[in-house]
């Protein structure tokens, strides 16, 4: 499918887990598509980077549940920051650890996971929510009920896929994009590559398939569709358009003339404005 008609299958106040890692492998293509829409009163769960900042920036995020939200060479998203501090997004601000089982609690289909993880800092203070258990063991261990954050859609990019939903992810860190695949109802990706048969293409490397194609709804064939994210092992991140979109959330109507610049053209368009697949092709890898 194309990225609107992907986007058009979301609606108004869902969950959107949306994969990557700070500035590595975000779904940008979609989530552009998705400023460009209607759609807001989001919940957003993720690791996040510029995605989570224009999301914030559009006034499109209610609610927020995240362990960090970065550019990782710029250590705190900006648009996210001025969000967090004027406290326009409701916030779960939870250890990298507990997001994590908590969306794998929602892919096993169970209410909570026991961990040790969080005990000793402000996460229960800030989060009143989170409610504890003891072991039924001999041990008696108290332990946080960590409980499952169910997604409604999951948006992810990939190196590869096929047409039945089949995908392939290179590099050296998947960043949890699995968890968040079975966390939700329906995932759709986004894909560098897009053939009819996976296995015809590349059938020596299983292992970086990384979720069942039953999890896909759809795949969006998005060459580029990363940046200004990395897509390792294809592209590194974009460090001159990722500091001057950090550079417009501390200018007077910078948020304006980046959508203007950005996102209000097409993605064809957005593509040639970046240097197409040359210029990609180009951009350094980070260290992993």
């Amino acid at each position: 499918m194309t990225a609107s008609q992907a986007v058009g299958k979301l609606r108004s106040g869902m969950t959107l887990g949306i994969g990557g890692w700070g500035a590595r492998r975000k779904p940008m293509a979609l989530i552009r598509e998705i400023l460009r829409s209607s759609i807001k009163d989001l919940t957003v769960v993720g690791f996040g980077g510029p995605d989570v900042g224009m999301l914030c920036a559009a006034g499109k995020v209610r609610r927020l549940v995240y362990g960090f939200v970065s550019l990782d060479f710029i250590p705190l998203e900006p648009y996210f920051r001025k969000a967090r501090e004027t406290g326009s997004i409701e916030v779960s601000e939870l250890d990298e650890g507990m997001l994590v089982l908590g969306l794998r609690a929602a892919g096993m289909g169970v209410p909570f996971l026991p961990t040790p993880i969080g005990f000793g800092t402000d996460v229960l203070t800030h989060n009143p929510q989170l409610r504890t258990v003891r072991s039924p063991y001999d041990d008696g261990e108290l332990l946080i009920a960590m409980p499952a954050i169910p997604v409604d859609v999951s948006l992810l990019h990939v190196n590869r896929a096929d047409r039945l939903g089949n995908s392939q992810t290179d590099g050296p860190d998947p960043y949890f994009d699995d968890v968040l695949a079975r966390a939700a109802d329906r995932c759709f990706l986004s894909t560098e590559i897009l053939v009819d048969r996976l296995d015809q293409l590349a059938p020596d490397t299983p292992r970086s398939n990384l979720f069942d194609r039953s999890c896909v709804a759809g795949v969006v064939a998005t060459p580029g569709g990363a940046h200004p994210t990395s897509c390792p092992d294809v592209y590194g991140w974009d460090a001159e358009h990722i500091r001057a979109y950090a550079a417009s959330a501390g200018e007077a109507e910078g948020w304006r003339r980046y959508v203007e610049q950005w996102i209000t053209p097409r993605e064809s368009a957005y593509q040639a404005r970046i240097g197409g697949a040359e210029r990609l092709g180009r951009l350094p890898l980070a260290i992993p």
